[in-house]
């Protein structure tokens, strides 16, 4: 009996430029080592209800791996569980002016050294993410650039010195709506 890779190669299936969807598809039996064309983190390639139980089949290293660290970029995942996760978290000072980057991590912790206007980071449909604004010295004003909140009104920074206010905010794509966790927290 051949095996698949005697069978498939990847300029007749999978390449890194073509988009195929293999459905239904058994890899049961021989050898199959799957060159690093076949099957990528690039380009477009939907693998669905197949069986890789049995025989050797040998994957290339540029696919993920059920151990170590990956990096996955601009993946789509599909009705993931997420267990005991951390959030990147990104701490700065600011005293007239920031701009919130969520490159750096979805939780954003800014102590105020002055009363900055804070700039939101461009709207995209299902963004998240927290800011825990911690007050500084105290009696710093914040204004705050593109963001709705509830009634119209942005809420007041808590004025007294050491303390934290916690803010999370949602966007739609086209705006950024906001809401006030809690203030007045002691760090």
């Amino acid at each position: 009996m051949a095996t698949l890779s005697s069978i498939i190669t990847p300029t007749n299936v999978l390449t890194d430029s073509n988009t195929a969807t293999l459905t239904n598809k058994d890899l049961t039996s021989g050898t199959n080592t799957f060159p690093s064309s076949l099957v990528t983190l690039t380009g477009s390639q939907t693998v669905t209800n197949k069986d890789l139980s049995s025989g050797t089949n040998t994957f290339p290293t540029s696919l993920v791996t059920l151990t170590g660290s990956q990096t996955l970029t601009n993946k789509v995942l599909t009705n993931p569980t997420v267990t005991n996760y951390v959030e990147t978290r990104y701490t700065a000072n600011s005293s007239t002016a920031i701009t919130l980057d969520l490159t750096n991590g979805t939780m954003q912790d800014i102590t105020l050294t002055g009363s900055p206007t804070i700039t939101m980071p461009t709207a995209a449909s299902g963004k998240s993410f927290v800011l825990m604004l911690r007050t500084g010295a105290g009696s710093y004003a914040v204004t705050w650039s593109t963001v709705k909140w509830p009634g119209g009104t942005a809420p007041t920074v808590t004025t007294t010195a050491s303390k934290m206010d916690i803010y999370s905010f949602y966007s739609d794509g086209t705006n950024w709506y906001g809401t006030t966790v809690g203030q007045n927290y002691t760090p």
